[in-house]
């Protein structure tokens, strides 16, 4: 078992067929298969050993890809990096995973070296791009350890339980966790989206400007298995998105609602040819009803949405074009406030506390249970008990109903986390920065709905008697200590905050002053 293969047989079929398309250049399915294979061959002489981890922090790039399908090949496993950590969490991340060996872009060099300098198991630090600074740091370079290494396919035999990637996600703790995805689990993902909402042909082409170390990578491999083109943007600006959608003859993307609601603003949407779109898969967040209908009129019948997480590797519910098109010409409203209902393998179930279904209105926790469950939180069996029940199910943290037809409602959140423009973002973490401030004697974080992002970051904080400071400088307090998208948007500043009946504060009384008179506790 190894999801390498899949990659070789692809340079057989599509040898010439682009894989990867960045910038004005083009990877081929050959290409690909062997610039992977003498990176796993390289990544082996330097000693890495089956199960060795190998991080990666970079903006999205193509190496990333041949990096990935290396892994698999080598036995090893991916430790993908938000390129957006701040420098702090960069080095929390890289001290939890111990990997031996580090890729990085000329971007995040500096903040490797810092955070690996007390890290004696990072081995080997490698450049993607060459420059001056490289030899001076220790660093390898990329593409000179390829130009030595042959070109073989490289196979290693891999048993579905062992580790394959360490998905990082924020931590209620306040720290960042990582997701245990194993070899099975990926197979799992790779079947359901096949078997889904993201089935594709050879002419297919999937645009993914979202990070791929982050949901948008789960994608990669079930393109690559069905022989489509990734087409692969550096960020996400709405003009140039469009533009590419009609430059490449686009077929397929995925997008957080937030990216939804940028290209419904953007002026040049109405004078774009996007007719070869034929699925805009949208997830990672909530999405108004309200705009659900305004990006179908704009993009016409291709909205499906996803619902799913690091630990289910992937999407477990879906809701598909069908179902949209059932809300929004057939009279059906209420299902544009669903997530969808369970696909593929997925065993998916609303459960009370006792683990019992809940019936008709009945609010319970959604559940997960299947081959594409994670194998818990590395190094942190707490919180791996905390998620995975005796019977296996984990516990996702998000309350629901689900009606007699099997579509699930989302309604609140059992955790404290909170949803900002797809990225998981937790209070705690950010209370403790603030909690630095000599000004702050208390502070309580809290998502607020926003048309925009779904929720945005609230601090409610509580000045220390006789301190004087504006928002502005709470908010500049964070910059540098938190990752942009963790950082409030607003600060109210009150006299004191609610507690509960053990003096412990009371976060559902904060945040349900800003969510009052709305159905839904999720936006």
């Amino acid at each position: 078992m190894n999801l390498g293969m899949y990659l070789a047989r692809g340079a057989r079929q599509w040898a010439e067929r682009p894989a990867v398309l960045f910038r004005d250049g083009a990877l081929t399915y050959r290409d690909l298969e062997l610039r992977s294979n003498r990176l796993a061959h390289a990544l082996k002489a330097l000693g890495l050993r089956r199960g060795d981890r190998v991080a990666v922090v970079s903006p999205n790039r193509p190496e990333i890809v041949e990096l990935e399908c290396a892994l698999y090949k080598a036995g090893l496993v991916k430790v993908a990096l938000n390129s957006r950590l701040a420098p702090q969490e960069l080095a929390d991340a890289l001290a939890n995973a111990e990997p031996v060996a580090c890729l990085a872009g000329p971007e995040h060099r500096r903040m490797v070296e810092e955070a690996s300098a007390s890290l004696p198991c990072l081995a080997h630090r490698i450049a993607f791009e060459p420059g001056p600074a490289n030899e001076e740091g220790g660093w390898l370079s990329y593409e000179d350890l390829l130009a030595g290494s042959p070109d073989k396919h490289l196979h290693e035999e891999m048993r579905p339980e062992e580790l394959a990637v360490l998905h990082y996600t924020s931590g209620s703790t306040g720290k960042l966790k990582a997701a245990m995805q194993t070899v099975g689990n990926r197979y799992a993902s790779l079947r359901k989206n096949v078997m889904g909402r993201m089935h594709a042909t050879a002419g297919d082409v999937l645009m993914l400007s979202g990070p791929i170390t982050h949901a948008s990578g789960m994608f990669i491999q079930p393109m690559l298995f069905q022989g489509a083109t990734i087409l692969l943007m550096e960020g996400f600006r709405p003009a140039e998105y469009l533009e590419a959608i009609e430059k490449h003859r686009v077929t397929m993307a995925f997008l957080v609602p937030a990216m939804i609601y940028a290209l419904l603003a953007e002026p040049s949407l109405r004078s774009r040819d996007l007719s070869s779109l034929r699925l805009l898969s949208y997830g990672a967040a909530p999405m108004s009803p309200a705009r659900i209908r305004e990006a179908w009129a704009a993009f016409g019948p291709v909205l499906a949405q996803g619902y799913g997480a690091g630990e289910t590797t992937g999407g477990v519910v879906g809701l598909g074009i069908a179902d949209h098109a059932a809300a929004i010409e057939g009279g059906r409203d209420a299902l544009l406030s669903a997530c969808g209902r369970p696909i593929c393998e997925s065993d998916v179930q609303v459960l009370d506390d006792a683990g019992q279904p809940v019936n008709g209105d009945a609010i319970g926790e959604i559940c997960v249970r299947g081959p594409d469950v994670f194998a818990g939180y590395w190094r942190a069996p707490e919180q791996t008990a905390q998620a995975l029940d005796a019977d296996g199910w984990l516990r996702t943290g998000d309350l629901a109903r689900m009606d007699a037809q099997g579509y699930i409602y989302i309604v609140d959140r059992k955790k404290e986390m909170l949803v900002s423009g797809g990225f998981n973002v937790y209070p705690s973490e950010i209370e403790s920065v603030l909690a630095q401030h000599p000004a702050i004697y208390e502070v309580c974080v809290v998502g607020v709905p926003d048309d925009r992002w779904g929720e945005t970051v609230k601090a409610v904080v509580v000045l220390r008697e006789g301190a004087r400071v504006d928002d502005g400088e709470i908010m500049d307090f964070c910059r540098g200590r938190l990752a942009d998208f963790k950082r409030p948007r607003s600060v109210d500043f009150v006299p004191h905050l609610p507690k509960n009946g053990n003096g412990k504060l009371s976060r559902k009384d904060v945040r349900e002053h800003y969510w009052r008179g709305r159905e839904r506790r999720v936006n």
